[in-house]
């Protein structure tokens, strides 16, 4: 009877193990998107926008240029459903896991790019000015993060 148990739990990993493989064959695996998902509050989505501009523009171009993130988009969502969905979101498109996974050599980095923008040398000075600014503009919903696949001819 163990061996008729272990046979078929064996048997079951084997073929979750083949099911996997045959969907590898359809697709490759591309770069992840990082996308965090906000509601802005009544009559600030203007003002948002503006500071999304003034802040987020240059600090992602600069990410950029250091070779941090592939690309970014700002995403707006026309069909609100409710006060627990999203109208902003903000999307960071890494070439894979292992640059979304900051070093502390990438921490560093995002810091001086940072400390560039807003003029301020102190992290937490600089993280106190910008959550007084964006805080009452904004609230935050969620982080998802997915993998881009290239279907296969």
């Amino acid at each position: 009877m163990k061996k008729l148990t272990l046979l078929t739990i064996l048997s079951c990993c084997c073929l979750g193990f083949v099911q996997h493989a045959q969907a590898q064959e359809n697709y490759t695996e591309g770069p992840v998107w990082m996308i965090n998902y906000y509601r802005t509050k009544p009559g600030k989505f203007d003002e948002y926008m503006k500071f999304l501009r003034a802040n987020f523009a240059k600090n992602v171009a600069k990410q950029k240029q250091a070779g941090i993130v592939v690309d970014s988009k700002v995403l707006l969502n026309p069909s609100v459903s409710g006060p627990d969905d999203w109208d902003v979101a903000i999307a960071y498109l890494y070439s894979d896991y292992a640059r979304l996974n900051f070093s502390q050599t990438t921490e560093d980095q995002l810091q001086k790019i940072a400390g560039e923008i807003t003029g301020e040398r102190s992290k937490e000075r600089r993280d106190a000015r910008l959550d007084t600014t964006r805080f009452p503009l904004r609230d935050y919903i969620r982080t998802r993060i997915l993998r881009e696949v290239m279907l296969k001819p």
